[in-house]
Order: C-alpha cells, then structure tokens, then sequence
C-alpha cells in the first residue's frame, strides 16, 4: 500500500513537537465549474521543533502518535524567512 504524503502550510506552532499543517484541495465544481478551494488542518508530529508558522512542509501518514495526531513532517520546503526587529 503506497504511503500518503500531503504539502501545506503550517498554521500553527504552538504545541510540543506537533505542528498544525492546512492542505488546500482546488477542485471544480461537479456542476458549475467554478473553481472550489476545500481545506483540511492536519496535526502533524514535529520531533525537533525545526517548523514555524509560515513554512511550507511536506507531511507523511504514520502510525497513530496520540488521539488526533496520525501524520509526521518529513522535510520542509519553503522556510519562511523571520524578520528580526531592533
């Protein structure tokens, strides 16, 4: 059985070693053609705390590390550049 993998942005941070990743779905309507934008947040383990709001990641199903969290990040693609003010 091939693997599930997904990419999105990460949205929120806050947690220990999980990130919350939303992944855009862009779909056209069965009927009208319009073009549809679904979202789902996934929680996603973090073992390192690398992630920060704003990356682009890529994540991977995994076993079940606790209620709500099935996927883990793989690599991150697009880190988001923080500006440090004086």
């Amino acid at each position: 059985m091939a693997v599930k993998e997904r990419v999105g942005l990460v949205v929120s941070d806050k947690m220990q070693k999980t990130v919350v990743v939303a992944v855009e779905n862009r779909s056209p309507h069965p009927k009208y053609g319009k073009i549809v934008v679904q979202t789902r947040r996934y929680k996603a383990h973090d073992e390192d705390n690398h992630c920060k709001v704003g990356d682009r990641v890529r994540i991977q199903e995994t076993r079940p590390m606790s209620k709500t969290k099935r996927w883990q990040v793989t690599e991150i693609l697009n880190a988001k550049a923080t500006l440090q003010h004086k």
